[in-house]
């Protein structure tokens, strides 16, 4: 695959992240009150709740948070830069850009991330989590690739 090709399918892959993501969330936020749990499945709820931190709740409210997600932003570029040509590098990158960016939207624009998934004794998410913790996970099996060196 060209350079090319797989820059426009990260990109791609970014797009619909995005969409996935701020759709749900608007969702969420105009349909469940803060505080408020739906049971959709016995194991999955729906909340609304609001995020400051990182990871976990960790730095919530910190400066440091948006220190930390431009240097990850630009790592991952600078990591699929390096790798664009690799097998499936598109997707990785597609997914850990549009996941952090589909957080950053909401940092800027709420002072927090909307979380709204919940399993039982894990802290709540969201489909931008998901699409990082997807893309760190592929990006390991990515960068691991024999076939490609």
């Amino acid at each position: 695959m060209t350079r090319r090709a797989a820059w426009m399918r990260a990109g791609l892959v970014v797009v619909a992240v995005l969409v996935v993501d701020q759709v749900s969330k608007a969702l969420v936020r105009h349909n469940i009150v803060p505080g408020e749990r739906d049971e959709v499945l016995p194991f999955l709820d729906l909340v609304n709740t609001r995020n400051e931190g990182i990871a976990f709740g960790g730095l919530g409210g910190s400066p440091l948070v948006i220190a930390l997600v431009i240097a990850a932003l630009i790592g991952i570029l600078v990591v699929f830069a390096l790798n664009a040509t690799r097998r499936w590098a598109w997707l990785s990158a597609g997914l850990l850009l549009g996941g952090a960016l589909g957080n950053v939207i909401d940092r800027v624009r709420d002072g927090a991330v909307t979380d709204f998934l919940k399993l039982p004794h894990w802290p709540q998410f969201n489909v931008a989590d998901i699409a990082v913790t997807l893309g760190v996970l592929s990006l390991f099996f990515v960068l691991d690739d024999r076939r490609d060196r």
